[in-house]
């Protein structure tokens, strides 16, 4: 299978559009050795195929579309290699892109748990709005481990696993967390076996989670963050990274600790990274650290295959 990053930032993108701070400033002013980045989506396919799944629909989602012509094959008067559209969460940076497929002639395949199919119902009511529009033919993603296919995606499987995290600030259980409110997905190619685990949202990490991890060929997994106190310390927020459902790459219990303990053999990425995360810098000693403990920092366009 072949695994394309679309959009490689946290909510806002990088630069953010009404943020000043070092990373954003620099980028801006060409001081800063750095990748712009739009909001976080990766598209996977099967070898071979020109469909694949869409994980998140992010408000970037037609930028990222128009950047990458393996999305639009056009085979027909009006075409799209999505196949469908798989979501991670209900958060506004990975569901609002969803109105921008709106233009469908058919109903939008879409694949998420029932509290996410909540939460886009109740809190943010996207679902409603695109019946007047395309439609959307939700399917529900099973919690029990099972796992599933694609119609339209041949020879991969996936598999989602109830993550710590935080539902979106306008969902009915916001502060009281129900299993899928956000999920990791283990996708798997059913020829050579060989698997991804993708988890851009990820506040903490249990057993079954680093089970999934270490039975991966790669894992891309929340970057946020480099530290707990990172937006209360620049003054851009006032809330800790793991009380909005992060786990921060630094400190003892980070990312970075977790990634060590897997296998050599693993692939280890971060996704999701937010404006503020010295990683952006590739010049940076925090980017430094991570190459030195074999961690690549996703940007978009990135493309690999397993």
């Amino acid at each position: 299978m072949r695994i394309t990053v679309l959009g490689a930032a946290a909510g806002g993108g990088f630069p953010q559009w009404n943020c000043n701070c070092r990373n954003c400033a620099g980028l801006r002013a060409g001081t800063l050795r750095a990748q712009p980045r739009t909001q976080s989506s990766i598209f996977v396919r099967p070898d071979g195929s020109a469909d694949g799944v869409l994980f998140n629909a992010s408000p970037d989602v037609l930028e990222q579309i128009r950047s990458r012509p393996a999305l639009q094959p056009a085979r027909q008067l009006r075409d799209s290699a999505i196949a469908a559209v798989l979501l991670m969460d209900g958060q506004i940076d990975h569901a609002t892109g969803l109105f921008m497929l709106r233009e469908r002639s058919t109903p939008l395949p879409l694949w998420c748990t029932d509290p996410v199919a909540e939460d886009l119902t109740q809190g943010n009511p996207i679902l409603r709005v695109l019946s007047h529009y395309c439609g959307v033919d939700r399917q529900r993603i099973p919690l029990d481990g099972q796992s599933f296919e694609v119609p339209g995606v041949p020879g991969l499987r996936f598999r989602a696993l109830p993550l710590a995290s935080k539902a979106a600030p306008y969902s009915p259980h916001r502060n009281h967390p129900v299993p899928g409110d956000n999920i990791g997905v283990s996708i798997t190619d059913c020829a050579s076996g060989r698997s991804l685990f993708y988890a851009p949202g990820l506040g903490a990490i249990d057993p079954p989670t680093f089970d999934a991890m270490a039975n991966a060929d790669a894992v891309m997994v929340d970057g946020t963050f480099w530290t707990d106190d990172e937006m209360p310390r620049l003054g851009v927020g006032s809330k800790l990274a793991r009380e909005i459902g992060h786990l921060p790459q630094s400190g003892p219990g980070g990312m970075i600790e977790w990634l060590g303990k897997l296998p050599t053999r693993t692939r280890r990425l971060l996704i999701h990274i937010n404006n503020t995360n010295p990683i952006l810098d590739e010049d940076s000693p925090e980017r430094a650290t991570l190459a030195r403990e074999r961690i690549d920092v996703c940007e978009d366009g990135m493309e690999f295959q397993l």
